[in-house]
């Protein structure tokens, strides 16, 4: 099991590949044809009809993530993710997995801040034992203290090597914490080392008991399926289940940030610095739509590739970086951030960097973004919808991560003709909203001082 960013699923597919030669979408918004339907025990479910070949991808997303957390208990979210690929009445601990690869398909799952997801891939015909066996887990899983004492070492070992032998990622947690005093994105999704260690059965069970259940769930399937068949599926298997009383999903606010907030990290294990900075953006849930889509296209500007304006101008014409970039988190419950980013070379140090950003900033600001620039961008990310919609994962990611999400189903849909509805002067006015210094992190990774 794996626990990922908020941002992992996100509406916009930012590609580094470069598609100047795509031509212009002509219709769309038909990229997706999703059917839908709602169990009266509240279950949601998404279907994506794909008959190109006979396989199916089946996936359960819970609207609960790491951000929901009681004070204290940081990564119960992603340790009750390990902990569902234990065992229930009807199937042993530990053979889950097992029973899902002798049926020749793979699964796993993914935690983020705003929800965690179930997924597997397998040929069509055994959607109804994927469904089976998912629907049980829902409502009948068992944990037993060895179950759970062996799995909380696992989910130790895992902080040590994704996040504690990597300075990246411990400055990425320093930078989450300082960007959000309050708001829990500040809290990393797999949780802090001294809360987990404190992690017990009972935490679990209760986690699992408040929230896992039909009416906090989004079943999206997609691939070689008949979409009332597998409302049907849907009704024998997951239909029994019963509602559970959820409470409301009230989250601390952040308030306003008034002073810009810089962090410097020493790291002897850092052989080239680097650097970013993270600016306070609304998401496409909280925002005014209009801008959150000129923010897509804004990234993909900014940082899209070796063509965008920060790599052209840092790599490649001033030689001072190594790599830039740029990356906007539109996909979370709550507003997030837009980051740029750089690693200086040749003799060049994280502040020779950050001066050069900022005179990319300040000169978007000053004079926005060219026709040239806006379609470019447009191509690139419509094309990268495509390639989405011709994969049968990626896109019951996008509807499973957008809608848990608390995006709407049309505007997930509508996504690629919002994109082509944005103008230039749209980007400009967003952008303005958004880099404003003081509503800002600056992050510095460094070799250890000598």
């Amino acid at each position: 099991m794996r626990y990922v960013l908020a941002s992992i699923v996100t509406l916009v597919l930012v590609s580094t590949l470069t598609f100047s030669e795509v031509e212009a979408v002509e219709n769309p918004a038909s990229l997706f044809d999703p059917k839908t339907a709602t169990l009266d025990n509240g279950l949601e479910i998404v279907v994506i009809e794909d008959h190109r070949a006979p396989v199916v991808t089946h996936m359960v997303w819970y609207r609960i993530g790491s951000a929901d957390e009681p004070t204290g208990n940081s990564g119960i979210a992603h340790f009750l993710e390990h902990l569902m690929f234990k065992g229930t009445e009807k199937i042993p601990s530990g053979q889950f997995s097992k029973i899902v690869a002798q049926n020749g398909g793979q699964d796993n799952a993914f935690t983020s801040w705003d929800y965690t997801a179930y997924y597997q891939n397998a040929s069509a015909d055994k959607l109804p034992l994927l469904m089976e066996m998912e629907a049980d887990r829902m409502t009948n899983l068992v944990l037993t203290d060895e179950d759970v004492g062996a799995e909380l070492q696992v989910v130790l070992e895992e902080r040590s090597q994704r996040t504690d032998n990597s300075p990246g990622a411990l400055l990425s947690e320093q930078l989450s914490a300082a960007q959000f005093l309050a708001h829990p994105y500040g809290i990393p999704i797999i949780g802090w080392r001294n809360e987990i260690e404190k992690l017990t059965t009972q935490d679990a069970i209760d986690w699992y008991k408040k929230y896992y259940g039909p009416n906090n769930a989004i079943l999206v399937v997609a691939g070689d399926v008949e979409a009332q068949e597998v409302f049907n599926l849907a009704r024998k298997y997951y239909g029994p289940a019963k509602p559970i009383d959820l409470p409301d999903r009230l989250r601390r606010q952040e308030p306003p940030q008034l002073a810009k907030r810089t962090l410097v990290m020493h790291d002897k294990r850092v052989r080239e610095a680097s650097w970013r900075q993270t600016y306070l953006a609304p998401s496409a849930r909280t925002g005014v739509l209009k801008d959150v889509r000129a923010l897509e296209i804004l990234s993909e500007i900014l940082g899209g590739g070796v063509t965008s304006r920060l790599y052209s101008k840092l790599v490649i014409d001033d030689k001072i970086a190594a790599s830039s970039g740029a990356y906007y988190r539109s996909g979370t419950f709550d507003p997030s951030g837009f980051t740029v980013y750089g690693a200086p070379i040749n003799g060049h140090s994280v502040d020779d960097v950050e001066k050069a950003v900022q005179q990319v900033i300040a000169e978007l600001l000053e004079k926005g973004v060219t026709d040239e620039e806006l379609a470019s961008a447009k191509r690139k990310l419509l094309a990268a919808a495509i390639y989405a919609r011709d994969s049968i994962s990626g896109a019951a990611n996008i509807f499973g991560g957008a809608l848990a999400s608390g995006e709407k189903l049309e505007d997930i849909v509508a996504w690629p003709s919002q994109i082509n509805q944005v103008t230039k002067e749209d980007i400009l006015a967003a952008a303005r909203k958004v880099f404003i210094e003081r509503q800002s992190v600056v992050g510095k990774l460094l070799p250890e001082e000598k």
